[in-house]
């Protein structure tokens, strides 16, 4: 049988309380349940709730989370950029080939026609990603910007899962 709640309870509940220590901390140093804690509280008029605390901690952690993928949509479009230049950079193309699998490279003027969709999907990508992240903001026009963006990601992201055609292995000049 638990024992009766008495003064030395009470009196402990409400300096506890009022030091700011949690219904179960209390319950932890006093030794009792935390419904016990809870009903001591509510007869001395106390309460445990933590509305404002909570909601301000919750709104600072929207700002934040809010702040980081403005921060990675930034970083996504610079991704993005970066992929774009890569079209029309010279590269080196190698692989392993010859009855002897002999290792062969060359320098090519652009990418491979299979590299350039395969970037043009990438850059697709990190950019829809990035209005996921931060979506394009108001003013005139703002909803034919994201309409027209995102149109233009969709069909970058069709042309990269289309079959690869036969170029005859130049680099599609």
């Amino acid at each position: 049988m638990a024992r009766p709640i008495d003064d030395k309870d009470r009196a402990a509940v409400k300096r506890l309380h009022t030091k700011g220590k949690s219904r179960n901390d209390i319950a932890r140093a006093i030794k009792r349940s935390p419904s016990t804690v809870s009903k001591i509280a509510a007869d001395l008029g106390l309460s445990f709730e933590r509305g404002p605390e909570v909601a301000a901690a919750t709104e600072a952690r929207r700002i934040d989370l809010a702040a980081r993928r403005a921060t990675l949509a930034e970083q996504l479009h610079q991704d993005a950029e970066r992929l774009r230049a890569q079209l029309w950079e010279p590269c080196t193309h190698g692989a392993f080939g010859g009855k002897d699998n002999v290792w062969s490279q060359v320098t090519l003027d652009r990418p491979l026609f299979a590299d350039q969709r395969n970037i043009i999907a990438a850059t697709g990508t990190a950019i829809q990603q990035s209005l996921k992240l931060a979506p394009a903001e108001g003013g005139e026009g703002a909803d034919q910007v994201r309409s027209m963006l995102g149109a233009l990601g969709e069909a970058l992201t069709q042309a990269a899962n289309d079959p690869p055609h036969d170029d005859g292995g130049d680099a599609g000049g």
